[in-house]
């Protein structure tokens, strides 16, 4: 008496397209099934099915091209899998090698909140004099601050705006550039801006590099360009 194929030719076609039934769900409870375990079910059902009753050579095609699909989708994920850890990889090491180098931001605006804003610029040599200059986005100056007090010093600096401009008067707020100029110890024009800065160091959060930049820890992806 012929086995009857019809239960298996059910199982592969349910398995292969990524779902089960009650019974496939208790073995494989993902819904997954790999090319090895089709193969083995496909090769069950050639050798079960009934001599009278062959399988048409339609049927195997089809269940050989569901064959490839599956193996063509494992060996997309895993190519996938490579690939993101080759880029996760890449990105670890060009973290690394960042540290030491300058990093800009791309914008050297700083926000006014609230008539209130704090921010860092990093000079690289010693300042003699000098002095902060703020612009308004359309490029007006409005503020002028005297480095008096940062005479003798160098690295990033910490400075704070309460939102007047020179005449007094209180500005909305909003976005505005900051840079400087100023004369190092050996009588040299310096200029520098908000938004470049050593990378200092690195750390890493969730997966994730961290520069840091001055007194903050900046993803990588906010940097515009290293040198």
């Amino acid at each position: 008496m012929a086995t009857s194929t019809s239960g298996i030719t059910q199982d592969l076609n349910v398995l292969a397209n990524g779902t089960s039934t009650t019974s496939s769900t208790t073995e494989n409870p993902n819904g997954v099934l790999d090319k090895d375990s089709f193969m083995k079910l496909l090769l069950v059902e050639l050798q079960y099915q009934d001599p009278t009753e062959p399988m048409d050579s339609e049927k195997i095609l089809t269940q050989t091209s569901q064959l490839a699909t599956l193996e063509s989708t494992e060996n997309m994920s895993k190519t996938m899998e490579e690939l993101v850890e080759k880029m996760n990889s890449n990105m670890d090491m060009s973290a690394i090698s960042a540290i030491g180098k300058m990093a800009s931001l791309g914008s050297n605006a700083v926000t006014l909140s609230n008539s209130y804003a704090q921010f860092e610029i990093y000079f690289q040599e010693e300042i003699k004099s000098g002095k902060l200059t703020i612009e308004d986005k359309d490029g007006n100056l409005v503020k002028t601050v005297s480095l008096d007090e940062q005479v003798g010093k160098s690295g990033v600096l910490a400075f704070q705006w309460d939102g007047y401009n020179d005449d007094g008067e209180l500005l909305e707020d909003g976005y505005y550039s900051v840079k400087a100029e100023y004369l190092d110890a050996n009588n040299e024009q310096q200029e520098t801006q908000f938004g470049i800065y050593p990378v200092e160091s690195v750390r890493y959060e969730s997966g994730t590099p961290l520069m840091k930049l001055g007194s903050s820890y900046v993803p990588m992806e906010y940097i515009a360009e290293f040198f």
